[in-house]
């Protein structure tokens, strides 16, 4: 699999090549990505514009107009909409080339060489995204494992009498999280006369029945009683505002 998608980029750069569009090897640092940007743009001959997202890490390349120059609204929305695209994925460092004579977009991520991609779909194909392959099985397992980690440690948290002062546990009005309904949320709480998350109603909880410090939102504790209580509802559609 590897070595086809070597031959792949391989093929990408010589018919790129040939088309006059700069194509790069390089290391596999993530330098490589600011390198490609940079190179590509001294290789350009004739006028450009070059719209960044608000991450700074995605860049669309639009052919045939000059910096500063009002695009047209078909061409501004097209490079909006790919722009938009790029954005959902978060990680990866992307330049995408609106060509001016072709109705395929052409793309460079985390440094790697240009590939055609169909400008209906934008859909980056996933081996691009992960550096030419999938995810691994050991992957996968390390993952699980590291959410298990913080699901075991809300587990504790629900089920302790020191999350409280007065010796009641979350997990004495609901049992194995029964009745917390995390898929209804965000809604309004009567209890707290506003709109709530379910971190809204965790503290509501330990400050009034178990007569508590509240946790703080960003705390790894309130992450991990989160990731418990929503382990245990998997598969339950969400129903924000359900009463």
């Amino acid at each position: 699999m590897k070595k086809n998608i070597q031959i792949l980029f391989i093929m990408v750069i010589v018919i790129l090549g040939a088309a006059g569009m700069p194509a790069f090897a390089g290391d596999s640092s993530e330098s490589r990505a600011g390198g490609v940007f940079s190179e590509t743009m001294k290789n350009y001959d004739y006028d450009i514009q070059v719209i960044t997202a608000c991450d700074g890490r995605k860049r669309v390349v639009v052919e045939g107009f000059k910096e500063g120059e009002l695009l047209p609204p078909e061409k501004a929305r097209e490079a909006a909409k790919l722009l938009n695209s790029l954005m959902n994925y978060c990680e990866a460092e992307i330049v995408a080339v609106i060509p001016k004579n072709r109705i395929d977009i052409l793309l460079s991520v985390n440094g790697e060489p240009f590939v055609n991609i169909d400008n209906t779909d934008l859909q980056l194909p996933l081996m691009l995204i992960h550096g030419g392959q999938s995810h691994t099985e050991r992957e996968m397992q390390i993952w699980k494992a590291e959410e298990q980690k913080v699901i075991e440690k809300g587990y504790k948290l629900f089920h302790s009498q020191l999350t409280g002062t007065n010796g009641v546990s979350c997990d004495m009005c609901h049992p194995d999280a029964v009745n917390t309904h995390p898929e209804t949320y965000p809604k309004f709480q009567t209890q707290l006369k506003k709109v709530a998350l379910l971190r809204d109603m965790i503290n509501w909880c330990i400050e009034k029945p178990m007569e508590g410090k509240p946790i703080p939102d960003d705390s790894e504790d309130m992450k991990a009683i989160e990731a418990y209580i929503l382990s245990t509802r998997k598969g339950v559609s969400l129903d924000y505002g359900k009463h």
